[in-house]
């Protein structure tokens, strides 16, 4: 959690002019970034159906955590919890990290990512090119405590952005994802969808999501696709804010070791716990048909995405379905794009993919 500190007058000219001028160069970077396509996923036209996705990996740091990492500067900045020259420290699974290493870099902060050991090569890399420093740890469950403690050794400050996510967003519009997805949405045969789907790392995406379809009155649902080792499935089922697991997500940047204080499970509607396999074999069918690799959180969603898309099919449903491309393929060569790497991990996709291609060949069920 931030704790406010003393060392700064918070009068001081100087200071007051270093905290404008940072202000401006954050919400410089969101007038410079034109907004993310929403991609049509081909779907045989007799079902009705229209599924979307949302590609978040144009972003300038390639992922949805972009949006995160504006809002969750802007709004530490605006607390005054981010000092000149003291470091910010995240505690992050990689996508978030490399995202507020911009940031930071773009205000002059040092910045510190905590991650653990598992985390992708590639993503360290990327982080490393953003200007920042890597402290990584052996396990996800370590990452929070490591980065408090940083905080406190450096008088920097911990970003926490499993706390703040969800308040940091302004949920209620300004061009946040579900008022660009509603927006793009206008003239397409179904304006509104019957389902968005999301994945949870923080739960902020999630939460502004649903916030804003309450706030706006639509009539569409929201699911949280969860993937296999993160307990917001099970505490979602069991209304158990204290539910946890032992084991680490395979599924880089969602899932979670503890139900998070950004996770929301009132606001949203509908969970569904996913195999890591499918999430993998749902990317490969996805490259397929639309020639993008994604990371295997983009699967985990596409996969419950389509899920609802046969159950809306069987019941003679017509509609829209909305999910998240969430970062870029080019970060998992070595993971989910590695027949080795499965094979280690003893995750066999192959029936889940042919579940797949025979749904949308109209020749099979799915699920």
């Amino acid at each position: 959690m931030a704790v406010e500190t003393l060392d700064v007058d918070r009068t001081d000219p100087e200071y007051r002019a270093w905290l404008k001028e940072a202000v401006r160069k954050v919400q410089a970077d969101a007038n410079r970034s034109a907004d993310t396509h929403l991609l049509r996923f081909p779907l045989p036209a007799d079902w009705g159906i229209d599924l979307y996705l949302k590609d978040e990996s144009t972003h300038p740091t390639g992922s949805l955590k972009h949006r995160l990492a504006r809002s969750l500067f802007l709004y530490a900045l605006c607390n005054g919890w981010i000092r000149p020259g003291r470091p910010v420290i995240e505690a992050s699974s990689g996508s978030t990290a490399v995202s507020e290493a911009y940031f930071a870099g773009l205000i002059g902060v040092p910045f510190i990512a905590v991650m653990a050991k598992s985390t992708s090569q590639a993503k360290i890399d990327l982080i490393e090119f953003q200007g920042g420093e890597c402290h990584l740890v052996d396990s996800a469950c370590e990452v929070y405590e490591a980065a408090a403690t940083l905080a406190a050794e450096t008088g920097g400050h911990y970003m926490d952005q499993f706390t703040y996510a969800e308040r940091a967003t302004d949920w209620r519009g300004n061009n946040n994802i579900a008022e660009s997805i509603f927006a793009q949405l206008r003239l397409e045969p179904h304006p509104e969808p019957a389902w968005i789907v999301a994945t949870a790392g923080t739960g902020g995406t999630s939460a502004t999501l649903a916030r804003y379809v309450h706030y706006t009155q639509a009539d569409t649902r929201i699911c949280v696709a969860d993937p296999e080792n993160s307990c917001f499935f099970q505490g979602w089922v069991d209304h158990d804010p204290d539910a946890t697991c032992d084991t680490g997500s395979r599924i880089e940047g969602i899932g979670r070791p503890r139900m998070e204080p950004s996770f929301v499970p009132g606001a949203v509607d509908r969970m569904m716990k996913v195999p890591d396999a499918a999430s993998v074999a749902a990317i490969r069918v996805l490259e397929r048909v639309l020639g993008k690799k994604a990371g295997a959180s983009t699967g985990t969603g596409l996969w419950s995405a389509l899920r609802i898309v046969a159950e809306m099919r069987a019941a003679g449903q017509h509609g829209s379905v909305v999910t998240l491309i969430c970062d870029p393929g080019d970060r998992y060569l070595d993971k989910y794009y590695s027949d080795d790497w499965l094979y280690g991990q003893a995750i066999d996709i192959a029936p889940y993919q042919e579940q797949l291609e025979l749904f949308l060949e109209d020749r099979g069920p799915l699920g």
